[in-house]
């Protein structure tokens, strides 16, 4: 009889970027990946061509990260339907840029919302299972935003982003003796379509020619690679880190 597969959760896993690329990586790697993502139309279409590809089904789980109730819930649900939670991706970010001058309340609190407190609150239901299983491995989606010094990323992303990478290290101090590990992942610019609705045009020209080290833009699956490899247990001594994915624009050291 043939082990039960490994079930992956993932956040704001539906559209075209990060998330989508991590559920594919992971999908094709042999993991029961969750879809999740506020969008519930996209959540369901995201899991339903998952499935079509692999040849199996792939539970859908519409999710608000901000939202405690929710995330209780769609924990629960997948404890329900599947059993057990062996990863925990949390990808899930918002943005928009304001200078700290004219920033608003509304800006500031929401991008807080999404990028550090649905970390939190996803990282905090998932872990009691994990704790109960013995195992178990989370990796967050933090940026480069997190320590560069620039006026590309506006205060609010870059201080959520930075505060990712301090739950991380906390979260995996707190539960090695589990067997559980936390690490980070800080991406560079990597595209998606929706990018062009938060920065200038001017913000891509040269970036690739100019920037990156590599000579190109970062794309979702670069990105994807690392964390199936700190998902699985390759990485098994690795925790409490953080891995930059930057075409070389910002190493992390």
């Amino acid at each position: 009889m043939s082990e039960p597969r490994k079930v992956a959760i993932v956040t704001a896993a539906a559209g075209a970027g990060i998330g989508a690329a991590i559920t594919e990586r992971l999908a094709a790697d042999g993991y029961d990946v969750v879809v999740t993502d506020a969008h519930e139309r996209r959540c369901k279409e995201s899991a339903e061509r998952l499935a079509e590809k692999h040849g199996r089904d792939f539970l859908a789980v519409p999710l608000d990260v901000t939202d405690e109730a929710a995330v209780q819930l769609a924990i629960q649900t997948v404890m329900d339907e599947r059993g057990r939670i062996d990863v925990l991706v949390n990808n899930a970010g918002w943005s928009k840029i304001e200078p700290v001058a004219e920033m608003s309340l509304e800006t500031w609190q929401k991008c807080l919302d999404v990028d550090l407190t649905g970390t939190f609150l996803c990282t905090r239901y998932a872990l009691p299972h994990m704790i109960k299983a013995g195992s178990g491995a989370i990796v967050n989606i933090s940026s480069i935003a997190a320590y560069e010094t620039s006026t590309e990323h506006g205060a609010a992303y870059s201080a959520a982003k930075a505060g990712v990478l301090a739950l991380t290290r906390v979260t995996a101090a707190e539960n090695g003796k589990h067997g559980i590990r936390a690490n980070a992942v800080t991406p560079g610019l990597i595209y998606n379509d929706f990018l062009r609705k938060i920065y200038p045009e001017e913000f891509f020209t040269g970036y690739a020619e100019n920037r990156s080290k590599v000579g190109r833009i970062g794309q979702p699956e670069d990105v994807a690679g690392l964390v199936a490899f700190l998902a699985s247990d390759q990485s098994g001594y690795i925790t409490g880190e953080v891995y930059g994915v930057s075409g070389g624009v910002h190493p992390h050291g």
